[in-house]
């Protein structure tokens, strides 16, 4: 569908797209400009690598990198995205990593939302105490907002050849330019997702394609949505003929007085992260606002598809914290998955759009079936149906994240 022009990001995803850009968490968000602000508005500071408190406190002192006699390295990512092996639950890449360096990954699968990570980490943060995690993976506006407050360190490219894999269009993104501090992990789509022959059973269809379906009463206790602010009130944005790129304060609050009702009318079940997987798999809910890539790993019973009215864009990104005590080890991590053969073998499992260049070359010797995969690598149609998220400045994004927390009861 045409019903707007893309913006310079989704334009560029689109280039990338033609070009054959890689998979599963595409397009680096435009919409982290204000994120960065969103540090002051937290009361956060605005140094770099970790100079300064959000306090105001003095800096603290310089942390030690202990991989030269500690080889193991501390990774906090999200859930269902990275290769596993079904059968026994390891980590195929991971354990090729470990071999060929003789670095131990402890990989963790505990960001499962983006602000719920950040409050439980920021304490030592500000003041400069070990959060034991030396790569965490966060979505772009949050990773902005690290960057901005000074929670992350600069990587050492020199160590890490391989991130010259980088996609151009990846490259020079608003909250790191440069990409002095970040590496995309994945990118993907806000999207629905349902389990098809419950959906079939309640309204007929085992295809659901607008949130009017969603907000059907026969789904009613049975539906989840994201907690994350930009990707659930994006799609209730599209739905109600707003650009999620561009809307107003009087198109915010329309959304979120649906929002509002769907949640006082027990219509929707629960607003949760990654959690909404696990309640799909046990048939507690039929139909979700969630994320592609997941969808796919959950099997061919479950559908996965952009509304009618447009989807949400975005990216998750591998930063080093500015108290991580592996710093080499985590760049040596992070320069192993920017080859493109592991890249394309991890998005060969997660599904989701890979930042890394020859990944889709790569790909057509791992599983020539998904070379052409609109979720992996995808159409300029599958692209200008997607939005990415506006640019909001701080005092946007305080005011709209407390009148989404306040709609959904946090």
């Amino acid at each position: 569908m045409s019903k707007r022009p893309l913006s310079p990001e989704a334009a560029a995803v689109v280039s990338m797209a033609r070009s054959g850009l890689s998979r599963r968490r595409l397009l680096q968000v435009a919409g982290i400009t204000g994120v960065a602000a969103t540090a002051a508005a937290c009361g956060a500071g605005s140094g770099g690598g970790g100079t300064a408190s959000s306090s105001g406190a003095p800096a603290p002192a310089p942390v030690q990198d202990l991989s030269d006699s500690e080889k193991f390295v501390n990774w906090a990512n999200w859930p269902l995205y990275i290769d596993v092996d079904d059968a026994t639950g390891a980590y195929p890449t991971l354990e090729a990593f470990t071999a060929a360096s003789g670095i131990t990954v402890n990989y963790t699968e505990d960001v499962n939302d983006n602000n719920e990570f950040f409050a439980k980490v920021r304490a030592q943060l500000e003041s400069g105490q070990s959060i034991d995690r030396d790569i965490v993976v966060l979505t772009d506006w949050m990773a902005a907002l690290w960057i901005q407050s000074g929670y992350a360190v600069k990587l050492d490219k020199a160590a890490m050849p391989n991130a010259a894999n980088l996609l151009p269009n990846y490259v020079d993104v608003s909250f790191d330019p440069g990409r002095e501090y970040s590496l995309p992990w994945f990118s993907g789509f806000g999207c629905f997702g349902w389990n098809k022959a419950l959906l079939q059973e309640a309204l007929g269809t085992d295809t659901l394609t607008s949130l009017s379906q969603l907000w059907d009463p026969k789904l009613k206790g049975r539906i989840t949505l994201l907690s994350e602010m930009r990707d659930t009130m994006g799609i209730i944005l599209a739905a109600q003929g707003a650009d999620p790129s561009n809307f107003t304060d009087d198109q915010f609050q329309a959304a979120i007085a649906e929002l509002q009702a769907q949640i006082d009318s027990g219509q929707v079940r629960q607003v949760a992260g990654n959690d909404y997987v696990a309640a799909l798999e046990t048939g507690d809910v039929i139909a979700v606002i969630g994320w592609s890539g997941d969808m796919f790993q959950l099997g061919e019973d479950f559908g996965v598809g952009l509304p009618d009215t447009g989807g949400m864009l975005w990216t998750d990104n591998m930063l080093i914290p500015s108290v991580a005590t592996h710093k080499k080890n985590a760049e040596a991590v992070m320069n192993y998955y920017y080859d493109p053969k592991v890249a394309a073998e991890v998005a060969a499992y997660v599904q989701y759009v890979s930042p890394v260049k020859g990944a889709k070359e790569a790909m057509a010797d791992i599983d020539p079936t998904l070379v052409d995969n609109q979720w992996i690598f995808p159409s300029e149609a599958t692209l200008g149906n997607s939005y990415v998220f506006m640019t909001l400045t701080p005092e946007q994004d305080v005011a709209y994240q407390r009148e989404f927390q306040k709609a959904i009861g946090m």
